[in-house]
């Protein structure tokens, strides 16, 4: 029969045992914790996210803070729009007004009496109609370059575009100063002139599109005002008129869709609804 003190005494020391035992196992894994605390993960977690880490945003929509896709107000381009149209309109009135005169002085074409005796001896509604005929090429040329995505960038310069103006007035002094044997030989000069021009100062598949279908056009409505006896030609020889209005229609496309496309250069595109 064990005696009473051996039990309680090896009760004692296994309980002093465990005892002991428990503050080393306390210690380490305290140890452990506080490692646990300290690492950089837990300290990340604890902060919550850098903001200097945080992934950058997407780009705004078109439509976001009310601007547009160059980054501009939505009304920029409705503003360039108005000035480009309203130069191009200024540009087509100077021409009319100066080479109608010259060819009215010439007695290339003739108007009713009371039109000749105005100031400008031509009928009111020649300026307006050039005007906001050179307004539509004008804003048409950089408009089809943008379409078929190719950026006309030929002699992008203020320098080359003047020049174009002077070529194309002299080609239309020359229609009205130069004598040949006949029609023909004149018209087949003008419209040698009228491709140099295009090849010096534009080289592009749709200026050259774009000039012969211009010229088609306007000398389709000359034709119909003519018919109509609203004005007319002297020595016609083609249709009512004379054989070299395409030229001079065809070189005039080219000019003002080049000063058009000089004005358009640095315009922020169209704002997209997508």
């Amino acid at each position: 029969m064990p005696r009473l003190d051996d039990h309680c005494w090896s009760c004692s020391c296994a309980q002093g045992a465990r005892h002991r035992g428990l503050p080393g196992a306390g210690a380490g894994g305290l140890a452990a914790k506080v490692g646990d605390m300290l690492s950089p993960a837990a300290l990340a977690a604890r902060r919550g996210p850098d903001p200097d880490s945080a992934p950058a945003r997407g780009p705004r929509s078109p439509g976001a803070g009310g601007r547009g896709a160059s980054g501009g107000p939505p009304g920029s381009w409705h503003h360039h729009l108005v000035q480009r149209s309203l130069v191009l309109f200024s540009v087509g009135v100077v021409l009319a007004l100066v080479l109608n005169l010259l060819q009215v002085q010439r007695n290339v074409t003739l108007f009713p009496e009371e039109v000749i005796a105005t100031i400008f001896s031509s009928a009111w509604w020649v300026p307006p109609c050039c005007g906001t005929a050179a307004a539509v090429v004008g804003l048409l040329y950089p408009c089809i370059d943008s379409h078929l995505g190719e950026p006309h960038k030929f002699k992008r310069e203020w320098a080359s575009v003047m020049r174009c103006v002077a070529v194309f007035v002299g080609i239309n002094h020359a229609s009205a100063k130069l004598d040949f044997a006949n029609n023909v030989q004149l018209s087949l000069t003008l419209a040698a002139l009228s491709l140099g021009l295009w090849w010096t100062f534009d080289r592009s598949r749709s200026g050259l599109g774009l000039g012969i279908t211009i010229a088609f056009l306007a000398t389709l409505i000359t034709q119909l005002l003519v018919y109509n006896g609203v004005y007319q030609y002297t020595s016609p020889d083609f249709l009512y008129i004379r054989s070299w209005l395409p030229c001079i229609f065809f070189s005039g496309g080219v000019t003002v869709g080049n000063i058009g496309r000089q004005l358009a250069m640095g315009v922020p595109e169209k704002p997209h609804s997508d």
